[in-house]
């Protein structure tokens, strides 16, 4: 029997294709508010991990001839607190440094413990969409039609304020929207010619859930995840401004702009450079989930 053989030649054109990693960097880069975004957390991550060698004062130390001096650019103010001090002479810059260790942790940690029982209730609605499927929804509608925030204040009334409660609270909060997405993605995938090969070939349950449908899963997790933690350090500022999450004398964003929220009037930077950390970290989180999405969204990439 004689065979064809195809051997290159000069003019034989070769197509190279960008590896899923090198693709989804490019898409990523070509989105300037996401990279801008980037840039930006990445400064506060530094900035909170390196806070004790950053922040020129102590964040609890009190300073009681400096009490509400404004910022170094005003009259009055001093370089020796850029930003001004807070009502008990405490350096405001310093207290904005170390209280991102705090905000940024508890939203992480919030988004961890959300993440995976959003993931695992997710995969068991989609794949017993039935009784169980059933029951893991409707536990979810319930839970979506509270406001966040009443429910948030809730549990944290019964279980009392503290970082870990904390974070419990934001995780039970946004656990509904991880379960609806990973069942309306599992659903998606269970249709695919993958996941019928795979049953073919004598694939168990587990194996076709976290090794067959979840990868293929994880773009519309990730995006969720990013947008998430931005919700978790708008949740955790909101508790601590109703006195419910971290205690004073801890610097936490809400809890600074609790304590400042009567000064308002006469010290405008004791609220200020609190409330802008906030919007602008925010900010740079949501643009990155942006940029996230369009990289990881096949048909935003077509559509590029």
């Amino acid at each position: 029997m004689m065979t064809n053989v195809v051997t290159p030649t000069e003019n034989t054109v070769v197509v190279s294709y960008p590896s899923p990693l090198k693709e989804f960097i490019t898409h990523f880069m070509r989105n300037k508010g996401a990279v801008i975004g980037l840039v930006f957390l990445s400064v506060m991550v530094l900035a909170a991990i390196f806070a004790p060698y950053l922040a020129p004062h102590s964040p609890i130390e009190q300073y009681r001839e400096h009490m509400l001096q404004p910022p170094a650019w005003q009259e009055g103010g001093s370089m020796q607190f850029i930003l001004g001090t807070d009502e008990a002479g405490r350096d405001i810059l310093s207290r904005i440094i170390h209280g991102g260790r705090l905000s940024l942790f508890i939203g992480i940690s919030a988004v961890i413990l959300t993440l995976i029982p959003g993931i695992i209730l997710g995969l068991l609605a989609g794949f017993y969409p039935k009784f169980l499927g059933q029951v893991i929804m409707r536990f979810a509608d319930i839970m979506m039609a509270l406001p966040s925030v009443l429910l948030a204040i809730a549990i944290m009334a019964i279980l009392g304020p503290g970082i870990l409660n904390a974070m419990i609270a934001i995780a039970v909060v946004g656990l509904p929207a991880y379960i609806r997405l990973v069942r309306g993605s599992v659903m998606t995938e269970l249709s695919k010619d993958y996941v019928v090969a795979s049953r073919v070939s004598g694939a168990g349950i587990w194996r076709l859930m976290f090794i067959a449908v979840l990868p293929n899963c994880m773009a519309p997790i990730i995006v969720q995840a990013t947008l998430g933690f931005s919700s978790a350090i708008l949740d955790i500022a909101a508790l601590g401004f109703l006195g419910l999450g971290v205690q004073p004398p801890a610097p936490e964003w809400g809890t600074m702009l609790a304590t400042a929220r009567e000064y308002i009037t006469r010290a405008w930077w004791v609220v200020t450079f609190p409330g802008l950390t906030i919007l602008l970290t925010v900010l740079a989180i949501n643009l990155m989930g942006d940029g996230l999405r369009d990289a990881l969204d096949p048909k935003l990439k077509q559509a590029a």
